[in-house]
């Protein structure tokens, strides 16, 4: 029986694979703990991470859909003022629900195309 933590590594070897970020298209990728979530968008033939952002440095208590909101929204700007204008989404083998979605919804809304 496989714990839920090798579930998600299984997803995401299977979805590395097929997903790899370029200089033209980037990968944003998202990782979420149990408190925090974190977004960077990485050029994985140069291994560097060109943009990120998280919710370490809200002050505010909201909840956890909120900040994930917030952290699309951050990363979207901080990606479009820094020329990225569409990225590959890798969701690091979550599902595709809740902050996850909150998250890419907002980066959708801030300007991003993936």
């Amino acid at each position: 029986m496989t714990t839920k933590i090798e579930r998600r590594l299984k997803i995401k070897a299977r979805f590395r694979v097929k997903v790899r970020g370029t200089e033209n298209r980037p990968r944003l990728c998202v990782f979420r703990s149990n408190k925090q979530i974190y977004a960077q968008i990485i050029d994985d033939l140069s291994g560097k991470t060109l943009v990120s952002a998280s919710s370490l440095k809200a002050e505010d208590k909201v909840a956890k859909k909120e900040q994930a909101s917030k952290v699309g929204a951050q990363v979207a700007k901080a990606a479009l003022e820094s020329g990225i204008s569409s990225v590959v989404f890798d969701r690091n083998g979550y599902l595709y629900h809740g902050r996850i979605k909150e998250l890419a919804d907002a980066a959708r809304n801030g300007g991003l195309k993936f």
